[in-house]
């Protein structure tokens, strides 16, 4: 039992840090955050809300200037302030930010909120684990290489979660009318603007390319 008590204490561990920054998170979200008034893009929600059947559907802008979305671990959904700006300025449309709540639906969905947390709590046992039993053999260097392998895990989970969120989004633009164009566009405009040269397998999201060829099969599937 005493072997196992670092193990226990780091998935304890994992589910605190967790729960900390969840909840920081949500005071930042409360603090930083404006009702989405945007009529077209309130239009494609309402439209969103009836192909979920959901009876409300939350969606806030968050007051950052990064082009991002984010889904909240209470289930709430926002668009930055960055993207909102860039809607304005023309260059994305509504329904391309539209794609963006939807993909954000699709983490709330599909629960990935709740499963980073398990993930991260695995991911932090896994480290301790790792760090007892390489420490005997690199007692120098170990806690990189294990840093770095959990590094690279959690890069994968993280992948995986993108494209099942980019599924969910896909399917609710074609039951939507909007189809799948305007999520192809939105992720052709972020490939350039971002440009990152990292290897695919260092990344927390998928490459632009790949995202793409992935909703194109989706939709070919029907």
């Amino acid at each position: 039992m005493l072997r196992l008590l670092p193990i226990l204490l780091a998935v304890v561990m994992g589910l605190v840090m967790y729960t900390v920054s969840a909840r920081r998170l949500r005071h930042a979200l409360n603090a930083q955050s404006t009702a989405l008034t945007d009529p077209a893009l309130l239009a494609h929600c309402a439209v969103f809300q009836r192909e979920l059947g959901l009876k409300s559907l939350p969606v806030r802008v968050y007051e950052v200037e990064m082009l991002n979305g984010l889904a909240a671990p209470d289930g709430r959904v926002f668009i930055t302030r960055g993207f909102m700006n860039a809607l304005k300025a023309g260059t994305y449309t509504s329904a391309e930010l539209a794609s963006v709540i939807a993909h954000e639906l699709g983490h709330v969905g599909l629960g990935h909120a709740r499963r980073r947390m398990v993930d991260f709590s695995a991911q932090n046992a896994l480290r301790t684990t790792l760090m007892l039993l390489v420490g005997r053999f690199l007692p120098y260097i170990g806690i990189y290489v294990v840093n770095f392998l959990i590094s690279l895990i959690a890069a994968r989970l993280s992948r995986q979660d993108e494209f099942e969120a980019d599924s969910f989004a896909t399917a609710l633009m074609l039951r939507s009318g909007l189809g799948i164009g305007p999520q192809i566009s939105l992720f052709e405009k972020l490939g350039k603007k971002s440009g990152m040269a990292a290897p695919a397998w260092l990344l927390s999201h998928p490459k632009a390319d790949q995202r793409i060829a992935a909703i194109r099969e989706i939709a070919r599937q029907g």
